[in-house]
């Protein structure tokens, strides 16, 4: 029973060692896919790319009329239409003056950032040059980062005007905040599947200017009045006839015209419509798209509705910028450089595992093979952790390692040193062997944890990792490495 249990728990290591090293491929669409998270890597093993915005110096063509208003719509205007109605036509900067000063370079930066984070890029570096307003941004690599630089850039101005006399009802001031929701329609034939809304949630005055804009636009239902006339029987004493009822029905019909509002993003026309019912809750869905049942269609639409969602959430940034630069910047360190790292590390870790063996011999054995279930784990759990994986991040693999290693051979000296080791005895040595090695780690803790909370990459990231790392020694041989060794002792 005793080697049935520890076949057992062996053949349990290997698997989740070969799930670690080399992942679980299923067939996905005539191709093996591997279905284990990956590693995220920092800019300094993945590469990244740069992206500079600078201030938009072009012009853009207004056209005004008598008042001096601008026209809207003027686009589809001929030069003689102009001409005709006595519109004038100009040219102006599409960042006037009074708008490039200092403090909205610097909100236009903090916007950015925040739209950064909603975006989940973890990793990032934000800088302005304060002089030309211009900003450099440095992100990750990854199939999601043409997506998020499309997003940084847009000036995100919301608005909410009449269609009809294009009067400002609402705009960016209003907006408390914006997300993204999903609901299922499976009660209609015609709509089944997932629809995607955009919320977007007011402040205290915007919910009020809602309600009252909802109220306002609200549509208007067609009424019909009808008359009726109803004609007297005659009857003639000398001839029969027939009794009728005669009708006549006027109907009359309302005139009045639906208001209907327009919702622009940055001046791109987004929805116009009106309103089934008054809005009390301060809040508006949009859905996106339609009804759908196909992942990749559903995807598009979260996508959509997540870029609207982030540029809404933050504001408008003051200043309009364009993309100037847009550059791969390809990492030093290469695949392969990576791999020897890699295959160094495990071979030092064989030569210290086979020392092991020979010094304790079963004991050793057992320590050895529950080292290897405990470096497997780890790998899996930086990746479904979501620690970004640095040249410093590998360090602290490499760390880990070895902690891991001093406390096992401390272990295996305890137990070598009984003359009958039980199940109690294991019990007792293992309690001093915690008791010893943690309290000696508790500057290298505290560390590990300010390391985790700093926000430059590299210290990050390997505070991170030693943290996971840490807990899982904790938390790994007091299961694990107990059970195995309780086996094996038998008694």
């Amino acid at each position: 029973m005793k080697k049935i249990k520890l076949l057992t728990m062996t053949l349990a290591i290997i698997l989740v060692t070969a799930v670690a090293f080399f992942g679980v491929y299923i067939p996905v669409q005539n191709r093996m896919e591997d279905k284990v998270e990956g590693y995220s890597y920092a800019m300094d093993l993945k590469g990244g790319r740069n992206i500079r915005l600078i201030v938009d110096t072009s012009n853009k063509t207004e056209v005004k009329d008598s008042e001096g208003n601008e026209v809207e719509d003027a686009d589809n205007l001929t030069d003689e239409e102009i001409t005709q109605n006595g519109y004038t036509k100009e040219e102006v900067p599409t960042n006037s003056q009074d708008v490039l000063t200092y403090d909205n370079y610097k909100k236009s930066k903090d916007i950015i950032e925040k739209r950064l984070s909603k975006l989940g890029v973890d990793n990032y570096i934000v800088k302005l040059d304060d002089k030309t307003g211009d900003i450099l941004i440095e992100i990750p690599e990854n199939d999601n980062t043409d997506s998020v630089i499309s997003n940084i850039g847009t000036t995100g101005k919301f608005e909410i005007v009449d269609s009809k006399t294009k009067e400002v009802l609402m705009d960016n001031n209003d907006i408390k905040s914006a997300r993204v929701m999903y609901g299922s329609n499976n009660t209609s034939t015609t709509s089944a599947g997932t629809t995607v809304y955009l919320e977007i949630e007011f402040n205290k005055d915007g919910a009020q200017k809602l309600e009252n804009i909802s109220n306002d636009y609200k549509k208007q239902n067609t009424t019909n009045e009808t008359n009726t006339t109803n004609v007297t029987n005659e009857t003639n004493t000398t001839e029969n006839t027939n009794t009728t009822n005669e009708t006549n029905t006027d109907s009359t019909e309302s005139t009045e015209e639906q208001k209907e509002i327009t919702m622009l993003i940055d001046d791109e026309e987004i929805m116009t419509t009106s309103f089934d019912e008054t809005l009390e809750t301060g809040k508006l869905q949009l859905s996106i798209g339609s009804a759908t049942t196909d992942q990749k269609t559903l995807q598009n639409y979260i996508n959509q509705a997540s870029s609207m969602a982030v540029v809404l959430d933050n504001g408008n940034m003051p200043v309009a910028y364009t993309v100037d630069e847009n550059k791969y910047i390809i990492s030093d360190i290469t695949q392969n450089e990576l791999n020897i790292v890699l295959y160094v590390m495990v071979g030092l870790v064989a030569i210290a595992l086979i020392v092991l063996i020979i010094r304790y011999k079963t004991n050793g054995l057992a320590l050895a093979i529950s080292y290897v279930g405990l470096a497997s784990i780890f790998l899996l759990l930086i990746r479904y952790a979501n620690v970004v994986l640095s040249i410093e991040g590998i360090f602290g693999i490499a760390m880990v390692l070895i902690l891991n290693y001093i406390f096992s051979n401390k272990l295996l000296v305890k137990l070598k040193k009984e003359k009958d080791v039980g199940k109690e005895t294991v019990n007792k040595q293992l309690k001093e062997t915690y008791k010893e090695f943690f309290i000696r780690i508790i500057p290298i803790c505290i560390a590990v944890i300010t390391f985790c909370f700093i926000t430059w990459e590299p210290i990050s990231s390997f505070g991170m990792i030693m943290f996971w790392g840490i807990a899982l020694i904790a938390v790994y041989n007091s299961i694990v490495t107990n059970l195995f060794l309780k086996i094996k002792a038998g008694k």
